[in-house]
């Protein structure tokens, strides 16, 4: 079975309601990134830090996956599907797709602030100041903050590297260390991006520019064609 890698970033989430940091109506505009997305802040204000991401994991506790999500799903009857998302949300998991990767981490899990490796599932629930990991260390988001290593980057890239078709969903590929996951996947891979303002990429691409919601079905049944 041929494997299909696909990156999504925030424009799939975001036509599900979930606000971006980058829009003008996106959360940037009433947080700094560096009060409440860094290592740093949450050294200097761990309660911001903490509301902040309570916020985000009500945010989603209320949202559903949209038609970009769920037609991904549709890949898996002809092939290997392997999602990487940038994402910290679960929808691509709630749409029923079984391979998701995430590059940020994930709002609905905490881990210890001592041991990155112990994580714990709390679903939607808040993290309160307070709140033990069970080594007794203070619990924080599962969130790969800025200036953290991206633990995952490298298993992206393996998946990658043995992509028989690749297809990018709602990233501008300006933000590394996912941008660059692009240039793990052979020459002459046939890639994909879906996104209603494209950037120009380095290498032959074919680009759908409409929001996911629309444009991930077309790249899903010219491949579902394919594979007959």
């Amino acid at each position: 079975m041929k494997k299909v890698v696909v990156l999504t970033g925030a424009g799939i989430s975001a036509e599900s309601g979930i606000k971006t940091f980058r829009d003008s109506d996106g959360l940037w505009e009433n947080y700094r990134v560096e009060d409440v997305a860094t290592y740093d802040a949450y050294l200097r204000d761990p309660k911001l830090v903490q509301d902040f991401y309570n916020a985000r994991r009500r945010e989603v506790a209320h949202v559903k996956p949209n038609d970009g999500h769920r037609q991904l799903v549709r890949l898996e009857e002809k092939y290997d599907v392997q999602i990487i998302t940038q994402n910290i949300d679960n929808l691509h998991e709630q749409a029923g797709s079984k391979k998701v990767l995430h590059l940020h981490g994930e709002i609905t899990k905490a881990r210890s602030e001592k041991d990155a490796d112990l994580i714990v599932d709390i679903g939607y629930n808040d993290i309160n100041i307070g709140d033990k990991a069970p080594d007794g260390a203070q619990l924080r988001p599962h969130i790969v903050w800025f200036g953290e290593a991206v633990p995952n980057i490298e298993p992206a890239a393996e998946m990658c590297e043995k992509a028989d078709y690749f297809i990018v969903v709602g990233t501008s590929l300006v933000v590394y260390p996912a941008a660059g996951l692009i240039h793990y996947v052979p020459r002459g891979v046939k890639c994909y991006l879906v996104d209603p303002k494209p950037m120009e990429v380095s290498r032959a691409i074919t680009t759908i520019a409409e929001p996911a919601s629309t444009g991930v079905k077309k790249v899903v049944d010219e491949l579902l064609a394919l594979a007959e």
